[in-house]
């Protein structure tokens, strides 16, 4: 997407795009106090923050990024969109800048980032939330089926362009409502601009196809630090039996369920997750 972000884009006041090679990241960085990290899921950007950092402000000090490709961000090279390479990338923009997470949200494929992250040896002192996380590999014929069409869309030329051109509010709207989500119609007009350009969906192809849930699956036992995971029981994209399993397998994992919300439980209703968060920082 064209820099900088228009006016009316959320929180673009905050936003800042910080050069860390090999990537030029899009990051929105405001307010005071313990520093919570945002990351967002697959196809988002740090719009999808928009409901809930407004609740974190004032007492935190809160950073959200866009991933490299995605959003606002630039990615240096394409073949860095796979989850080892995204969380090598954002630890060393963290350190770049100095920032170190007292927490850190992630939200479905945001989740597996902030718990890669961990197992690279951060240790965020408040630990992790993921909402919603994308964590289970994809069984059976899906197992193959959809890494190979992922690769494919990404290896074709024309996909995002044709995608970006053909994609309509209506056409938006009803892939969000598939997630078991209802959001408010400026949220959705968000996705559409994000939809609509062709950089951010080759960014979110390149993702797609690169994604590789194994090696994190086989590690959760390995995982160190409170590990916290809330589910919406309406949520449609990722089985809240997924998180169940999840924090089983983690020494210190634990499930709480949000209730009648779907996969993009933070921005349907923010509350009760700044609420949590205030609690682990406390």
């Amino acid at each position: 997407m064209r820099w900088p972000p228009p006016a009316d884009w959320p929180m673009a006041p905050a936003s800042r795009l910080i050069p860390c090679r090999p990537h030029r990241w899009h990051v929105q960085d405001q307010g005071h106090g313990p520093t919570v990290l945002l990351l967002h899921g697959a196809g988002g950007a740090a719009q999808s923050w928009r409901n809930l950092v407004p609740l974190l402000v004032p007492t935190c000090h809160v950073i959200a990024v866009d991933f490299p490709g995605q959003g606002f961000s630039r990615a240096g090279t394409p073949n860095r969109a796979g989850l080892q390479a995204i969380a090598a990338d954002l630890a060393a923009l963290l350190r770049q800048q100095a920032w170190t997470p007292d927490l850190i949200v992630g939200h479905s494929a945001g989740a597996a980032v902030a718990l890669q992250l961990v197992l690279d040896d951060l240790r965020p002192a408040r630990g992790i939330v993921g909402i919603n996380a994308a964590l289970a590999t994809f069984r059976g014929a899906a197992g193959v089926l959809f890494p190979l069409m992922a690769r494919a869309l990404a290896a074709a030329p024309l996909t995002a362009r044709i995608f970006a051109a053909t994609t309509t509010e209506t056409r938006v709207a009803r892939l969000l409502q598939g997630t078991g989500s209802q959001i408010e119609p400026a949220g959705v007009r968000h996705y559409l601009r994000l939809a609509s350009d062709t950089d951010h969906v080759d960014g979110t192809l390149a993702m797609m196809a690169q994604w590789d849930l194994t090696a994190l699956a086989d590690r959760l036992p390995d995982i160190a630090g409170p590990v916290l995971l809330l589910t919406g029981e309406a949520d449609r994209a990722v089985p809240p039996a997924t998180s169940i399993a999840a924090a089983a397998r983690i020494p210190q994992g634990q499930h709480i369920s949000l209730g009648a919300v779907g996969h993009l439980a933070h921005e349907e209703d923010p509350q009760p997750i700044a609420a949590i968060i205030a609690d682990l920082l406390r």
